[in-house]
C-alpha cells in the first residue's frame, strides 16, 4: 500500500488510498501470528515526531519507521470475520506533520475463515464379462453298410457375444449300429470333433458315422456345448459430496480409473459459484481462479485455496 505525500490545501486533513488485499488472512486462531503491514510513502514520519499510528476497530498500535516505511504487526484477531462471506475492515492511519494530524483512511478486505466448498462427481463406466451356455442342435449322421460318412455344421455367436474358446466340449448323444437289421451299437465306431472354423469367431463340428464291419449300417447323433460371454458395460456415478474447502490444507480427491466424464462445481465465500465439467479425452481440470488453484497430482484431483492469490 502506497500513500503519497499529502498535498492541496492544508485544510485537507483526509486522503483516501486504494485498498489492496492483505496476503495473510487465514482461519482465525489462537496461534496465528500476528499480520505484517508495510505502507510505502515519502514524508510519512517526522523526526523527533511519535510515530504514526494506526487503528483498526478496537486495536491501536505505532509504527516501526523505516526510510518511507512504516511497518504494523497486527494481531489477526484485529479484524473481524465471517465464517462464511467476504467482509471488510476500515483502519485509520494517523501522522503528525507540523502542528496538526493527517488521517488516512484505509479498506481491508477480509475473507471468510472458510473458503468455500465443492462437490466433485464422476461417472464411470466399467465392464463386467456377462456369460450364457449355448448348447447346438442335435446333428445327425448317417452311413449306409460298409461306408463312413460326415456331417460338417459351423455356428456363429450370437450378435454381441463371443465363444469362450477354454469352455466348449462335443457331446456324442448316441451312436447307433446294425448288423443285419439287428441294433448293434458296437458297430459304429464313429465320433464328434471339433474342426476349423469357416470364419473367425465360429465354432464347427464334425459328426461321424463309421462301421467297424463292412457290413454294418451306423448313425451317429452329436453336439457341441460352449460358453458365451460378452463385455457388459455397467454405468455408476462416484460423488464426494460437498466437502468444504480449507486455507491451511489441500483437498485431495480420488479419481476414479475407469471414470469418463466429470463435474466439479464450486462456491467460494458462499457467493461465487463456478462450474466445470468435462470428459476422459478432454482431461481433467488445471485451473487457476481467484484464491484457488486446481490440479492433477497422479490419480487425485487436488484443491489448494490460496490466500495469497488477488482477484
Amino acid at each position: 500500500m502506497r500513500l503519497d505525500s499529502p498535498g492541496g490545501p492544508t485544510s485537507q486533513s483526509t486522503a483516501q488510498a486504494v485498498p489492496r488485499y492483505a496476503p495473510d488472512f487465514t482461519a482465525s486462531g489462537d496461534d496465528d501470528p500476528p499480520l505484517q503491514i508495510e505502507i510505502v510513502g515519502s514524508h510519512l514520519a517526522s523526526a523527533g515526531r511519535p510515530p504514526p499510528v494506526l487503528s483498526i476497530g478496537a486495536w491501536r498500535g505505532q509504527a516501526t519507521v523505516t526510510p518511507e516505511r512504516l511497518r504494523f504487526a497486527v494481531p489477526r484477531a484485529a479484524f473481524p470475520t465471517d465464517a462464511r462471506r467476504t467482509s471488510f475492515a476500515a483502519a485509520t492511519l494517523s501522522l503528525r506533520r507540523g502542528s496538526r494530524t493527517v488521517l488516512f483512511q484505509l479498506l481491508f478486505t477480509v475473507l471468510p475463515d472458510r473458503p468455500g466448498s465443492f462437490a466433485f462427481d464422476q461417472r464411470v463406466v466399467t465392464t463386467t464379462l456377462e456369460s450364457n451356455t449355448l448348447v447346438s442342435p442335435e446333428i445327425l449322421s448317417r452311413a449306409p453298410p460298409g461306408e463312413t460318412r460326415t456331417v460338417r455344421r459351423c455356428f456363429d455367436p450370437p450378435a454381441g457375444w463371443r465363444f469362450d474358446k477354454e469352455r466348449q466340449r462335443v457331446v456324442i448323444v448316441e451312436r447307433l449300429g446294425w448288423q443285419e437289421d439287428v441294433s448293434d451299437p458296437t458297430m459304429n465306431a464313429g465320433s464328434v470333433e471339433f474342426v476349423p472354423a469357416e470364419e473367425p469367431g465360429q465354432v464347427c463340428i464334425a459328426v461321424i458315422a463309421r462301421p467297424v464291419m463292412r457290413s454294418a449300417r451306423t448313425a451317429t447323433i452329436g453336439r457341441f456345448e460352449a460358453t458365451l460371454v460378452r463385455d457388459k458395460p455397467s454405468e455408476t456415478a462416484v460423488k464426494s459430496g460437498v466437502r468444504a474447502l480449507d486455507w491451511r490444507e489441500a483437498v485431495r480427491v480420488p479419481i476414479e480409473p475407469d471414470m469418463v466424464e466429470w463435474k466439479l462445481y464450486m462456491r467460494l465465500f458462499d457467493d461465487l459459484d463456478r462450474e466445470f465439467a468435462g470428459d476422459a479425452d478432454s482431461g481433467l481440470p488445471r485451473i487457476s481462479m481467484p484464491f484457488l488453484s486446481i490440479g492433477v497430482d497422479g490419480q487425485a484431483l487436488v484443491l489448494r485455496a490460496d490466500p495469497t492469490a488477488e482477484p
